[in-house]
């Protein structure tokens, strides 16, 4: 099958084989004819499978082919968790629109910036409108921008933004808009809450699941290397080392935590740099760039953080801390092994994380198989860790292999929404 079969115009074509795209994935073969068609979609689908293009091409096709009004109302609204992700969506928007004529006007809206530029920018009209939930409700609230004239709204995944905390807005949202509209709803699990939403929201779906949900692609291989705690660091920077390994995108569970295995790295002459919610924007979107380009070999991230972080061909993912939710761990490690690709996932694990390793091997129904580390001294990894300030060892209950893992040095959003504190509506909006 190629695009071309799928009933999209020239100029998206175009688009389409400039981005070195010939066959659709599974998800855009079964998405963008059922979008084409005006239907609304549920579509369980997790990164990785394509699912942005499957949405914003159709949605290119749909506004460039109706009537062009000068006052540019929103007509299509794509609703993301993540500023992250929101930047990547935008994107690719741009980069499959530039030959429409006439061009669609996007933009790309989310908190953790000045507002004041997003309203400005605002003022002259924007086709289609890529947003977080927070940000959004503050710009409407500022009388910036009216969504009286949506066609087409997507909620790109869900599931997360449920866990984020994000639904009270995103229904307040819902009620701003037509009741005649599109809707198209990506998920990578679907909660009772989630059902709930699709139930009120969707008519008469074209329903896709393309791959089984809790499964990781057969192309990434995964390996574990038991460690203590104290020297896992010592062992991260040996596996990169011995292997060589570029572009390595590395988990932590927590913001503090990623950034003193960020030091460790560059202590060790390693290019690194972490990403996470007490990062500015500025930080994050350049952490992300210089680490698309090859400048930064390691990007030290929390889950949250790490939503919108689409390399075609990242080669290596490594779980330093394994995530307390097994789901987690797919979404991790799918990251790596996409569109056909090799790819391995490395997870660390310390004699404490024995029972989330069972968790994780239950769900994804397989065996991780144990690797060793050869030539790494677990000893030389305990001298790595000393205070490097006096050359001396630790003294005893140094917290070297990292803080215990509580909420209040966890990443916002790391955790699911129902095993914390409820969030109020500004803590809601920190994307």
């Amino acid at each position: 099958m190629s695009f071309s079969s799928l009933g999209l115009n020239a100029e998206l074509l175009r688009a389409v084989a400039d981005a070195g795209y010939s066959e659709p994935s599974p998800i855009q073969a079964k998405a963008i004819p059922a979008c084409l068609e005006g239907r609304d979609v549920l579509a369980a689908a997790q990164t990785g499978t394509g699912k942005t293009a499957g949405f914003t091409l159709p949605i290119l096709q749909r506004l460039s082919a109706n009537h062009y009004d000068r006052n540019r109302p929103v007509r299509a609204l794509i609703l993301t968790p993540t500023r992250e992700l929101a930047a990547q969506i935008g994107e690719s928007v741009d980069k499959y629109g530039k030959y429409l004529n006439p061009r669609l006007k996007s933009d790309v809206v989310y908190g953790g910036v000045k507002i004041n530029p997003q309203m400005m920018r605002l003022r002259g009209g924007v086709d289609i409108l890529v947003a977080c939930p927070g940000r959004l409700l503050d710009l409407v609230g500022q009388n910036a921008v009216k969504l009286d004239r949506v066609e087409t709204l997507v909620l790109d995944e869900a599931d997360r933004m449920l866990d984020m905390g994000f639904m009270r807005d995103v229904r307040k949202i819902l009620n701003l808009l037509p009741k005649k509209r599109q809707n198209l709803l990506f998920s990578a699990t679907f909660s009772k809450e989630i059902r709930e939403l699709t139930s009120t929201l969707l008519s008469d779906p074209v329903s896709i699941d393309v791959a089984p949900r809790n499964t990781a692609a057969e192309t990434v291989s995964q390996s574990v290397y038991k460690a203590d705690k104290k020297v896992k660091p010592a062992l991260l920077i040996h596996l990169i080392k011995q292997h060589n390994w570029r572009q390595v995108l590395v988990f932590t569970a927590t913001k503090h935590m990623a950034n003193r295995v960020t030091q460790h790295l560059q202590k060790a002459d390693i290019t690194a740099a972490a990403i996470h919610g007490n990062k500015s924007q500025g930080a994050r979107t350049s952490a992300l760039a210089g680490f698309k380009s090859g400048e930064i070999e390691v990007l030290v991230a929390t889950d949250v953080a790490a939503r919108g972080i689409d390399i075609a061909h990242l080669p290596n993912v490594i779980n330093f801390e394994l995530p307390n939710t097994p789901a987690d761990y797919v979404h991790r490690i799918g990251r790596t092994g996409r569109a056909g690709a090799s790819g391995q996932a490395v997870s660390l694990v310390a004699p404490d994380e024995r029972d989330q390793l069972r968790q994780i091997e239950r769900l994804i129904s397989k065996s991780i198989k144990v690797a060793e580390a050869e030539g790494f001294d677990p000893n030389a990894g305990h001298a790595e860790m000393a205070d490097s300030r006096a050359g001396t060892p630790p003294p005893r209950g140094n917290r070297n292999g990292g803080p215990r893992r509580d909420s209040r040095s966890a990443d916002a959003g790391d955790k699911p929404a129902r095993r914390r504190r409820p969030r109020s509506r500004s803590a809601g909006r920190s994307e």
